[in-house]
């Protein structure tokens, strides 16, 4: 226990696999709007380095349909993600896929290492996007259309947040200036036993990002900065897609062309995101929302992006499985 003042008070798990935190928010969110709590802490935890790599991907594949599960993959969720991106390269192109997902690379690194907790922040590459480009996808090796550089980190990690009501807010001493607000949200789940319609496109994601603007009442166009589910680098030219930042098949150069970084018109992870940061499963949809938190009151440190008057929300993505379980959430500045 982390503190013995938790000794007696309610305490409830979740799952939703790499989603888990997001659902932690959720809950802990309809908790307070609830009256059953003023405060809640909301933790994700995991420890993933205790088994090789590839036995952590047996363990991870849990979050799969067992019926598909290991399909001629060794690597069941890169393998998954794979298809993604050699569905994405036959529809739109190679080169310009490989050059947007390698920008995403270099965006993780840079960001990571502004942030001190992110497992990339010691990463000295001189050349990252360089890199990322020189590398090629070897299906011997790996899986056919990935390389290690598109995918998130094996973690050990945990974040925590408090989710207040006004009341909880003043009785723990914080000022509202210091907080966010939780403005809207949206939970939505796909067929987990039916296969994407097209590997090309997200769809769990657009609509959960579209339900929570709406029900925060803003627009793509107000939110100033997104923390989305890199667990690969081509997830997160899908979500740039499927949030109407660029057209379909032109995410990859939107990304390409500097939008998403942190200088760029709609910064997103800027503490690394689950390449750069580290993807503990359980933590990273909690880990989102304290980068949002950061963001937004200006405690971000090294990290720190400008949000301006005009677009000062934020907003989280926090996906479990294959575009399976999705939480959005959207923030604003206090």
């Amino acid at each position: 226990m982390i503190d013995e003042k938790l000794q007696w008070k309610p305490a409830t798990s979740v799952e939703g696999a790499c989603g888990s935190g997001g659902l932690a928010l959720m809950y802990g969110v309809r908790s307070v709007l609830a009256e059953t709590a003023d405060v809640v802490l909301t933790m994700g935890v995991e420890v993933q380095n205790t088994v090789k790599a590839i036995y952590g991907a047996d363990i991870l594949a849990g979050a799969g349909w067992y019926q598909k599960r290991k399909q001629g993959h060794a690597y069941f969720f890169p393998g998954q993600f794979s298809d993604r991106a050699g569905a994405y390269y036959e529809k739109y192109g190679y080169d310009k896929a490989r050059k947007g997902m390698a920008r995403w690379f270099a965006n993780a690194m840079e960001n990571a290492r502004l942030d001190e907790t992110a497992q990339e922040h010691h990463n000295t590459l001189p050349d990252p996007y360089a890199l990322a480009l020189k590398m090629k996808p070897n299906g011997a090796a790996f899986v056919d259309h990935l390389t290690v550089l598109d995918c998130s980190k094996v973690s050990d990690g945990a974040s925590g947040i408090a989710i207040c009501s006004e009341e909880g807010l003043a009785k723990i001493g914080v000022d509202k200036k210091d907080a966010v607000e939780v403005m809207g949200w949206a939970q939505v789940i796909r067929d987990i036993t039916n296969d994407p319609k097209d590997p090309a496109e997200l769809e769990a994601i657009p609509r959960a990002a579209k339900q929570a603007m709406e029900s925060a009442g803003v627009t793509i166009d107000q939110i100033g900065t997104i923390e989305t589910h890199d667990c690969f680098s081509i997830a997160g030219i899908l979500a740039v897609e499927g949030l109407g930042l660029a057209k379909k098949g032109e995410g990859a150069d939107w990304v390409d062309a500097g939008n998403t970084a942190r200088d760029g018109y709609m910064p997103m992870n800027t503490t690394g995101g689950l390449i750069g940061w580290g993807h503990p499963t359980g933590a990273t949809g909690v880990h989102q929302a304290v980068t949002i938190w950061q963001q937004l009151t200006g405690k971000a440190g090294k990290a720190q992006i400008n949000i301006s008057d005009d677009r000062p929300y934020g907003m989280t993505i926090n996906m479990g499985g294959d575009d399976v379980t999705v939480v959005a959430i959207v923030y604003k500045r206090g």
